[in-house]
């Protein structure tokens, strides 16, 4: 990373301290300029993200500048993000501000367009359940073409997902399928099977008759309170 007195400065100290810090690094003249050029792309907060990163595992020298350009990928490339969508799904959608135009006389005032956010309960295989969790209707498009919740996450770059709630549940969900790969599956002989459907019959057989009494017994007690009024 370059430093920002480096950069800003466009003096003579600045570049001798510019090719001070080049000889440090070891690095030519068209290798910093990159370098640079690639560090002003990123977005702000890719670059907050980046620099956690980098503290985390203790400087820029201390990985290889391969794993660290991987690291830059997977960051999210968006500029700004809503409060709302750290909590959610939001799928690109955020917050928008322009003018509101009055047909007389043309003034303007600001306004804001939000966006459509719904709150869903979404079936999830890898969890076998439903999740709940705020969505926007672009989002649930993007789920529904992909196939699901799980299929959604799977296919979509970390650097499209726009919070770090995102990469983490991306994450999750791809480890979760990476322990699954290594299980090994038994399978039974159709006798076998056909016992243990006959079993999980009489079991929902069972529940249905617990059921039934239970109704019927709460209806005998209700006859009972109204013949006592």
């Amino acid at each position: 990373m370059i430093p920002a007195r480096i950069q800003c400065d466009g003096g003579g100290e600045g570049r001798a301290a510019g090719r001070s810090w080049r000889r440090a690094r070891g690095v030519g003249r068209a290798t910093a300029h990159r370098q640079r050029a690639s560090h002003h792309k990123m977005s702000f907060r890719a670059r907050e993200m980046y620099k956690k990163v980098v503290r985390r595992v203790g400087g820029d020298g201390k990985l290889p500048a391969e794993l660290m350009k991987s690291v830059k990928d997977m960051l999210p490339d968006s500029k700004v993000v809503m409060g709302r969508a750290k909590r959610g799904i939001f799928a690109g959608r955020h917050i928008q501000f322009g003018n509101k135009v009055s047909e007389d006389g043309g003034n303007k005032s600001r306004r804001s367009w939000k966006p459509n956010v719904q709150e869903k309960r979404l079936f999830s295989y890898i969890h076998d359940c439903h999740i709940r969790v705020k969505v926007t209707t672009q989002a649930l498009r993007c789920i529904d073409k992909a196939g699901g919740i799980d299929e959604y996450l799977l296919k979509t770059p970390y650097n499209k997902m726009d919070t770090e709630m995102g990469i983490a549940w991306k994450a999750k969900i791809e480890k979760m399928y990476s322990e699954l790969a290594e299980m090994e599956v038994g399978f039974f002989p159709p006798e076998e099977e056909a016992k243990i459907e006959q079993g999980f019959d009489e079991v929902r057989a069972a529940k249905r008759d617990f059921r039934r009494e239970a109704r019927r017994a709460l209806a005998k007690q209700g006859q009972l309170e109204l013949r006592s009024w």
